[in-house]
């Protein structure tokens, strides 16, 4: 797999960027941090060599001088909102993400609990931070917000907010997903700051859109498909344009409340702080790219992966037909077609061939393998145990689990099991190879394959025969 981004570069010089931020200001910096610390998956497909946890790696440089609060809507606590790239709550991935900053040893400050209204489901999940020694803090609604400036900075806007005191000068904001209320609590918090004397600053990390990309470039794009659901468009940012004289992507959302944005930072800082959108992100990963072109491609590729997940969350009835169209005219925009994606081809004609449900995965060496469903393995955990042999070395011919293994399995699943198909799924198969691995060197070194295969999981296809 070729690699399109510098990743210890990448380290360097936004580290650098962030540094210099936290100077222009009285050495309090509270950075709004979009996307995801942890996991960043998107970022390391469409940038191959952005490693996926590079976020993380770039905030452990500022460990002693950092500190992070953690926002969460109360409404999506109440209605369980799912992250559907784990299947988990928000509320589980907070804490989740708190437990791994805790191993870390970063410093917690907080909970901002937004959009309190007395939802039931934030008492349980204060009693679960309060064991996690976290403090969580409770932020009503401001009527009038993000409108009636005067009012938000007043007793009765910001004024009754609670304070999270702080002590680091870099003060992380994030958040398990997006309308979490990051920009809010950044905002509250540097009122209360500048009451009490201190001049912070804000500033904002996202890592898309590149804002010196082109804003038909593949890696721009496939944001928008990354956000199709949410209608993100990339824009030329105007007032970057207007200020400077100089095309800059931005999208929608942070182009429209700029204008309010840029009032409440003159409000508190009591003077002009920014003069474009584009001004106040911290972005450094066009001077990170060392070949274009791979980053192009990938692009390319991460729009037509997101293109068929669509397609499949259209058919499990969770997206709407305005969302498949807007994927597809993504597609368009960049002359792209759904066989373009390489696995496709190869997945379909090995289902054709076998007469079977199909998954297939591309290595990063570029061979792909396939797994084919029957009586005993779902075409998943075929494609899993096959992977996994090629990846130690394993001849095609050595069982890693032994057929008397399975046969007893499938048998008890016949026996308990309210399903049709009573084939063992991922799942169940990682469990048998984790309970053989002692009696079975192969099983132990196939198992170790497995972090390989975490990595490369966005190249999975799957063709269902019919």
């Amino acid at each position: 797999m070729k690699v399109a981004f510098d990743h210890e570069k990448y380290l360097k010089v936004q580290k650098e960027k962030i540094e210099e931020r936290i100077k222009k200001f009285d050495n309090k910096l509270y950075l709004e941090f979009g996307g995801k610390l942890f996991d960043d998956l998107h970022a390391s497909r469409v940038l191959p060599g952005f490693k996926p946890d590079a976020k993380i790696e770039l905030l452990k440089q500022f460990k002693d001088e950092l500190e992070v609060i953690f926002c969460i809507n109360a409404n999506d606590i109440e209605k369980n909102k799912i992250r559907a790239d784990y299947g988990i709550s928000y509320e589980q991935d907070l804490l989740r993400l708190i437990e791994k900053m805790q191993k870390l040893n970063i410093l917690i400050s907080g909970v901002a609990i937004n959009m309190y209204t007395g939802q039931k489901g934030v008492e349980k999940l204060a009693k679960s931070l309060k064991k996690k020694n976290i403090i969580p803090y409770l932020f009503e609604p401001i009527a009038g917000y993000p409108n009636d400036v005067q009012k938000i900075f007043s007793k009765d806007g910001f004024g009754k907010n609670p304070y999270i005191k702080t002590t680091k000068k870099l003060v992380v904001i994030t958040a398990p997903g997006p309308n979490s209320g990051k920009l809010a609590t950044c905002l509250s918090q540097m009122y209360h700051e500048n009451k009490n004397g201190i001049r912070a600053g804000y500033a904002k990390y996202e890592t898309f859109p590149v804002w010196n990309l082109g804003l038909l470039h593949p890696v721009n794009v496939a944001y928008e498909a990354a956000t199709v659901d949410l209608g993100d468009i990339n824009m030329i940012d105007p007032f970057h344009m207007q200020q400077y004289n100089v095309e800059a992507v931005n999208y929608n959302r942070d182009i429209s409340t700029f204008p309010i944005l840029k009032n409440m930072l003159n409000e508190i800082m009591g003077k002009n702080i920014y003069n474009s959108p584009t001004d106040m992100g911290v972005n450094m990963i066009k001077d990170c790219i060392i070949d274009d072109e791979v980053a192009k491609d990938a692009g390319c590729q991460e729009i037509i992966r997101r293109y068929y997940s669509t397609i499949c969350d259209m058919k499990k009835g969770t997206t709407s037909q305005e969302v498949v169209d807007r994927i597809c005219a993504l597609m368009t925009k960049l002359n792209l077609n759904k066989e373009d994606r390489r696995i496709v081809e190869p997945t379909i004609k090995a289902s054709e061939k076998k007469k079977a449900n199909v998954v297939a995965i591309k290595l990063k060496d570029g061979k792909i393998i396939t797994g084919k469903e029957s009586k005993l393995l779902s075409a998943s955990s075929a494609m899993l145990i096959n992977s996994l042999k090629q990846l130690a070395g394993i001849p095609d011919k050595e069982y890693l689990l032994s057929p008397e293994v399975l046969e007893g399995i499938f048998k008890t699943k016949q026996k308990i099991s309210y399903r049709k198909n009573y084939y063992l799924n991922i799942q169940e198969v990682l469990i048998t190879l984790s309970i053989c691995s002692r009696e079975s060197k192969s099983i132990e070194k196939a198992i170790e394959q497995l972090e390989k295969l975490e990595r490369i999981r966005s190249t999975l296809f799957i063709h269902s025969y019919k």
